[in-house]
């Protein structure tokens, strides 16, 4: 037998060591690479996309959060994020504190459950303003751990009050407070929710109710009877208002109510009616322009999105039932009777073909920028974790787009998802009209949303004017999925922000 001499073996030790190098050296690389410092600012996350538009005077370092120090950059004349606020002379019209507090406590319904409080209860209370009203809303933490926002979910507020930790402000700890203004200029069905370590303090229950009715409805003799209906699932225990089962509404026979309808859980939930005919009245806080009477369709609500369903009693005095996701739902009528639970329809109502055309006050033919945000999913590392993460345009977080446009640019946005899973697509400060999905054009009303449900395989065309100044939050609104990369952000130029997502505060906004 030949025997291997000495130099044969440091050879094969040579090779095997290299070998291992050439397999762990781009792992390790990579895994280094993804690792997130512990201050950034969103500024300065992966490149700037300026949608074919002149990037103006705006620079951007990119290369990805990793890559720099976290420091908010300033330079160039502009505004600071904390500057867009609202009339600081003018005295609100509707003023409300909401007291934050980790606890147990007892849903309407009587069930005991561990999570989070607004005013000792959850949801918390419903926030009702008439449109054109400033809304002050003090948050005040008691005792929730790592801090604590309010973001206006649906209502295009000024940039310094969009409640996301890290970009508009700081998470409020424990024993702070922190105002938020704003004038209520949209009337409609919207909610409010924490944007600190949104995808466990959205579903521990801080979130509430917003509504805001049009001027002088106050004061109709005819006026519609208003029922909000938030739903949402403690520990997979739906319930509505906070209420399990069935929520009974009084309305005599002949009334008209409108049956406000608030998803605040990750997926698409069907609305459907049994009893009446209904209209869909609106979508995301917009009306539908001349709705026509639906039945046997049921309404897909996206995560986030809201839609508002208007019924006329029958003269008869029998029940309707608003089927809200399951056999849950909100009974119009009388008490006393409680019809059964009927299956979903087969059939699905199609915003893009509802209601009457009208047209749009600015041209989305001739747009100022373009972007794609093209939704897939790839193994790598994330913040030094393996795993299958989302990805933007190809890239993974954060080394993700930022959209930049300037003040009065008409944008157009082509959305394509890629990965798999559903993702509701919602994009902070503005509403967008949806022009076409999988390339056939809207032929109804307009389809204004906040909260878009892209399927797997979809594309949608949108389009809106960058009116409100800031820097924006664009991400799926299934938070976990958010949390796991899916967020990027629209950046005004001119606009800076002081805020870090980390550091002495341990802003987190997902």
């Amino acid at each position: 037998m030949r025997r291997s001499r000495p130099s044969d073996g440091r050879i094969r030790l040579a090779v095997a060591y290299a070998a291992t190098a050439a397999v762990l050296g781009p792992l390790i690389w990579l895994w280094q690479d993804s690792l997130l410092p512990e201050a950034y600012s969103v500024m300065d996350m992966g490149y700037a996309d300026y949608g074919g538009g002149p990037s103006g005077s705006m620079e951007h370092s990119g290369g990805g959060a990793s890559a720099h120090g976290g420091h908010a950059r300033q330079e160039g004349a502009g505004r600071d994020v904390t500057q867009l606020i609202a009339d600081p002379d003018r005295p609100a019209d509707i003023a409300v504190t909401v007291v934050a507090r980790k606890q147990r406590f007892r849903l309407a319904s009587g069930r005991a459950f561990e999570g989070y409080t607004l005013n000792g209860q959850s949801p918390g209370p419903v926030i009702k303003a008439t449109q054109g009203q400033l809304v002050q809303v003090r948050l005040v933490n008691e005792s929730v751990p790592g801090g604590i926002t309010l973001h206006w979910h649906g209502l295009d507020v000024p940039g310094a009050a969009d409640g996301v930790a890290g970009v508009t402000q700081d998470a409020v700890a424990i024993g702070k407070e922190f105002t938020y203004r704003f004038i209520a200029d949209q009337a409609g069905t919207f909610w409010y929710h924490s944007h600190q370590m949104s995808h466990e303090q959205v579903r521990g229950g801080l979130l509430g109710a917003l509504v805001v009715t049009p001027p002088g409805k106050s004061a109709d003799a005819s006026q519609t009877i208003d029922v909000e209906a938030l739903v949402h699932l403690y520990n997979g225990v739906r319930t509505i208002n906070g209420r399990e089962g069935d929520v009974p509404v009084r309305v005599p026979p002949g009334a008209r109510a409108r049956v406000r309808v608030i998803n605040t859980e990750y997926g698409v939930m069907p609305v459907w009616v049994s009893g009446a005919p209904y209209r869909l009245a609106a979508i995301d806080g917009t009306e539908i322009n001349e709705p026509t009477p639906v039945q046997d369709k049921a309404v897909a609500v996206a995560a986030g999105g809201r839609a508002d369903i208007e019924v006329t009693m029958p003269e008869d005095g029998s029940p309707v039932r608003i089927h809200l996701g399951g056999p849950s739902a909100v009974v119009l009528g009388s008490t006393s009777h409680v019809p059964p639970p009927i299956p979903r329809p087969a059939a699905t109502l199609d915003p893009l073909t509802y209601g009457t055309r009208a047209p749009l006050a600015f041209d989305p033919g001739t747009p100022d920028r373009r972007f794609e945000y093209d939704m897939g999913r790839r193994p790598g590392f994330l913040d030094g974790v393996p795993g299958l993460w989302w990805t933007i345009n190809g890239h993974m977080y954060p080394d993700v787009p930022m959209f930049h446009v300037a003040q009065g640019d008409v944008v157009r946005m082509r959305i394509s998802n890629n990965s798999g899973e559903a993702h509701p697509m919602h994009l902070h400060g503005h509403h967008a009209v949806v022009l076409s999905r999988d390339g056939v054009p809207a032929t109804g009303s307009p389809w204004w949303v906040d909260s878009l449900e892209v399927g797997v395989g979809e594309t949608y065309e949108i389009a809106f004017v960058a009116d409100n100044p800031g820097i924006w939050m664009d991400h799926c609104h299934n938070l976990p999925h958010a949390s796991e990369g899916l967020t990027a952000h629209l950046m005004y130029e001119g606009v800076t922000t002081p805020f870090t997502v980390g550091g002495p505060a341990e802003n987190e906004p997902e």
